[in-house]
């Protein structure tokens, strides 16, 4: 049968972009379909932007710093709009780039709202397009709260465009994002408050790390509660909202910031016209070549769940597309996949948690650091820095590398390539290192904190 293309996507994020252009230079007939911005969640309202407002929120400690190195710095007043604009400016600039991309690999850009008509056909408007594989790439979207008054909180695709910037905050949830967004906007100069329902954040990350942040997100001016949730809010003639927490006590507040979750954006795909099938949380069913049970339809991203980051992604698309135009086999690992989260301070993991290495029952050692990095002791700031390894005895690899401090997710990066390598231990202590830095101390640390399944 003779199709309008060989490959029809649907979401113009990273994973679908990547996707199309490698499948273009492949020699596929390609076009995208997106109803919203290119570049996907991360360029707009995702990685990108909430890197930058991190960025404009540390600016306030560096003043209170700079004392201590002998700058007498003035008065300072951050502005909002500034901020909001530039950024704004920026993700437009990174959207026209992604639509290069698109162009010069010679993939069709078709803007409009897709949904799947049948295994073959995608209709776009009012008019249908046939292809030989169909992928959807459409990544995920912030969970609304179910609460009394949740229409009245903003979320994580909200917060980039605000109108105005409120002075007293409540961020609601434990994951990535909730951390983030309270350390932004206490950095901006919000009273903010953290409520989590759990008794600590950050669930699934390696439990001395998330100790570790906790008190240095509390010591950094950001209220937490934790066993709290919210079960209504109600919005005062003023704008102001009085939110009613489970524990009988009230906040009034200019804004809550709710980040309990997100959820792949597949409603009115129309795949309930195909066999494709979801796993009980929604994400789409797929084999290890991201193929669904509807032979002709591949999913990957977000919208499969099995690592939400960007990059992932990224290897994703360009693993399909080989795999469709080339016949690659699909090699791609999820193991000793580095993560940053860009809270304050910022944490970077990699490989194994501690808890993770103690399920295995095999013999490991715990190498870790705690200390105040150089510039805070002239600074006067209180801030602190965990580094620590995980070392599996029996081999003497690393299998787990963890960070909390300033530039974490930099130095993390280069880590994992040597664990992604199979460096031991004892590759790391022949390692000299670069002084000083606090990079260093991840080839200084000779003794063993502890050690477990002994």
């Amino acid at each position: 049968m003779n199709y309008d293309y060989d490959l029809f996507v649907i979401g113009a994020g990273s994973g679908g972009v990547r996707a199309s252009r490698i499948a273009s230079q492949l020699g596929a007939k390609v076009a995208v379909a997106e109803d919203r911005y290119l570049g996907g969640t991360c360029v707009n309202v995702g990685c990108v932007p909430k890197k930058l407002f991190v960025y404009s929120s540390e600016y306030a400690k560096s003043f209170k710093d700079a004392a201590g190195f002998g700058w007498a710095v003035g008065e300072t007043k951050f502005q909002w709009d500034t901020l909001r604009d530039n950024k704004t400016a920026e993700i437009e600039r990174l959207n026209g780039i992604y639509g290069n991309i698109l162009e010069n690999a010679g993939v069709e850009l078709i803007n409009g709202h897709a949904s799947i008509v049948d295994p073959h056909t995608v209709k776009v408007g009012e008019k249908n397009y046939t292809a030989k594989y169909i992928l959807v790439a459409v990544g995920g979207w912030p969970r609304k709260p179910s609460f009394p008054g949740g229409e009245h909180t903003i979320d994580s695709n909200d917060v980039f465009y605000l109108k105005d910037f409120p002075e007293k905050v409540l961020v609601q949830g434990g994951g990535y994002i909730a951390v983030e967004f309270a350390g932004i906007f206490n950095g901006l100069g919000c009273d903010t408050e953290l409520l989590y329902r759990g008794p600590l954040f950050l669930r699934g990350f390696d439990e001395e790390i998330r100790r570790f942040v906790s008190s240095e997100v509390e010591k950094s001016g950001v209220n937490l509660s934790f066993n709290t949730d919210i079960e209504k809010i109600d919005k005062r003639d003023d704008g102001k909202l009085d939110v009613q927490l489970n524990n009988g006590e009230t906040r009034t507040v200019d804004a809550v910031f709710s980040a309990v979750g997100r959820v792949p954006k597949t409603e009115g795909l129309g795949l309930e016209n195909t066999a494709v099938q979801f796993n009980k949380t929604g994400e789409i069913l797929v084999n290890e070549n991201f193929q669904t049970d509807e032979p002709s339809i591949y999913a990957l991203g977000d919208v499969v769940g099995r690592k939400t980051l960007t990059p992932v992604a990224l290897a994703e698309g360009m693993a399909l597309a080989r795999h469709l135009f080339r016949g690659d086999d699909v090699t791609l690992s999820y193991k000793n996949i580095a993560t940053a989260v860009f809270c304050q301070p910022n944490i970077a993991t990699l490989g194994v948690t501690e808890e993770e290495a103690q399920a295995t029952g095999k013999p490991y050692a715990i190498f870790s650091s705690e200390f105040k990095p150089l510039k805070n002791t002239v600074s006067g700031s209180e801030q602190r820095t965990l580094m620590k390894l995980i070392v599996d005895k029996e081999s003497d690899k690393v299998i787990g590398a963890h960070m909390a401090g300033p530039d974490a997710g930099e130095i993390i990066q280069g880590l994992a390539i040597a664990v992604k390598a199979g460096a031991t231990k004892q590759d790391f202590d022949e390692t000299i290192g670069i002084h000083p830095t606090s990079a260093e101390e991840y080839v200084t640390m000779r003794e063993s904190a502890r050690e477990g399944n002994v």
